[in-house]
């Protein structure tokens, strides 16, 4: 009796490591971590206003082909000391006025952003150095789950009307001291 309870025994014990294998294959697949968000995202037709010192500003598209969103939360690039993601929306007088853009860019899964005078863009402020037609400007991108995608954007001459930039202590048409009026937002020609 004793040599069949130990087969017994030695039956239920492997029936329960190979059950107890088998769920752990199953819970090691839902601990995985998914692919970070930049992976998945792509920017096309960049490029980026001349300009010999103050501001500029990148255009372009931004393509999420990935199944979750994906938020733009800052960009860096070493052609100016400080950067901004901005929208342009209409102010109480109907002013066209641009602004931080707050909580940064979100690209719906499977859609594109335009970045586009008027419009959204990349505000690239106190220039390091002169940015002329046919230079490059690299891009770092950093998505709200850390992840990053870097860029380059050739620089090109364009030519359009002004947007102020809207500040609640600064005055109309100036931002931490750079003159607004020199920057070109127009859907313009380019």
């Amino acid at each position: 009796m004793r040599k069949h309870t130990l087969i017994s025994t030695a039956i239920v014990s492997t029936s329960l490591l190979l059950l107890s294998a088998c769920g752990g294959g199953a819970e090691a697949e839902s601990t995985e971590t998914s692919a970070p968000v930049a992976d998945s995202v792509e920017v096309t037709d960049a490029w980026v206003k001349a300009a010999d010192d103050g501001m500029s500003a990148a255009f372009g598209s931004i393509e999420n082909t990935g199944s979750t969103d994906a938020t733009v939360v800052s960009a860096e690039s070493q052609a100016s000391t400080a950067l901004e993601l901005h929208e342009t929306v209409e102010n109480e007088s109907g002013e066209m006025v641009m602004r931080e853009k707050e909580n940064g860019f979100t690209i719906t899964a499977g859609q594109s952003l335009a970045l586009e005078p008027g419009g959204n863009h990349i505000m690239l402020m106190d220039l390091t150095d002169p940015i002329k037609a046919g230079d490059e400007v690299e891009f770092t991108l950093t998505f709200s789950d850390d992840s990053t995608l870097e860029f380059s954007a050739p620089v090109k001459d364009y030519e359009g009307a002004n947007e102020n930039y809207e500040s609640g202590d600064d005055e109309a048409g100036e931002h931490e001291g750079h003159d607004m009026e020199d920057m070109d937002h127009s859907g313009g020609s380019k």
